[in-house]
């Protein structure tokens, strides 16, 4: 037996704007009857272009219908800009929270909701299956939809996309692909998380100045050279030798051995240095 917090049992036994909005704006679908839930979402904007009539129709359990009902209370008074914003993890937290079992129901929400959005601003309907490969053949869930559970909710096991999506969850056939992809997707997460910020111009050029000061003037100064940043164009740097460095025959070897390899550890890889 479920444990369902009180906010769910009363949307469950009260929902609120059952039917279906007459000459809506915007009207989508997600889930089948051939998954055992689903959704129809349907909104209507009022004069000041907000959400002013929000209804839906479901074939589910409690969950469903308890999200269904929190989504479309949700909607009413919003934007479509702001509509758009609101997630699966919203209607969780609106209700108070669901069984881990039972995410997916908020989840088919979220998916209604921008199907109802794409038909608002296309005029079509959403077919999710055209967007990717279909991994799992019993609740016809995408490789392009999985990715994307993976992401946003940052899910780590095949279970738990079973409880977000229902993927998995019939005959298990496509567990390991589903493995595959939250193995690909975390790796993806983890480089882009390690990946160096690039600077802005104005950090680039603070940067380069202080590398500068600190690695490359003493190097210099001890056989009486100098030099100075003339200006920075991009991702070239160029530099004005000084004092002895003017005149010195391995000033070009100087440019790229110590300038650009000092410049480029610290700043940028993409650094190229010249003189003038």
């Amino acid at each position: 037996m479920w444990e369902y917090t009180d906010k769910v049992n009363d949307h469950f036994r009260n929902p609120r704007n059952v039917g279906e909005v007459e000459n809506p704006d915007g009207d989508g679908l997600a889930g089948s009857l051939a998954c055992g839930d689903a959704l129809r979402l349907t909104f209507k904007l009022g004069d000041d272009k907000h959400i002013s009539e929000a209804k839906f129709q479901t074939f589910g359990c409690a969950s469903a219908i308890a999200s269904s009902s929190a989504l479309t209370v949700m909607l009413i008074g919003k934007t479509v800009e702001e509509a758009e914003q609101v997630t699966n993890k919203d209607i969780i937290d609106y209700l108070g929270d669901l069984p881990k079992q039972k995410v997916h129901c908020s989840v088919m929400g979220r998916e209604a909701l921008e199907a109802a959005i794409y038909n608002y601003r296309t005029g079509k309907t959403l077919n999710r299956e055209l967007d990717g490969k279909v991994v799992c053949e019993c609740f016809g869930v995408t490789d392009k939809a999985l990715e994307g559970f993976v992401r946003d909710q940052k899910l780590t096991t095949a279970e738990g996309v079973t409880n977000a999506c229902k993927a998995g969850g019939g005959c298990g056939k496509c567990i390991p692909e589903i493995e595959e992809i939250i193995n690909r997707v975390i790796g993806e997460e983890k480089a882009k998380a390690e990946e160096k910020p690039k600077p802005t111009q104005l950090q680039k050029i603070k940067l380069i100045e202080e590398t500068i000061d600190r690695e490359i003037r003493p190097i210099l100064r001890r056989d009486g050279g100098d030099l100075e940043l003339y200006d920075v164009d991009g991702d070239m740097v160029y530099v004005k030798f000084l004092g002895a460095c003017v005149s010195c025959p391995v000033s070009s070897v100087t440019i790229k051995d110590v300038v650009e390899t000092q410049l480029r550890e610290a700043v940028s890889d993409d650094l190229v240095v010249e003189a003038v």
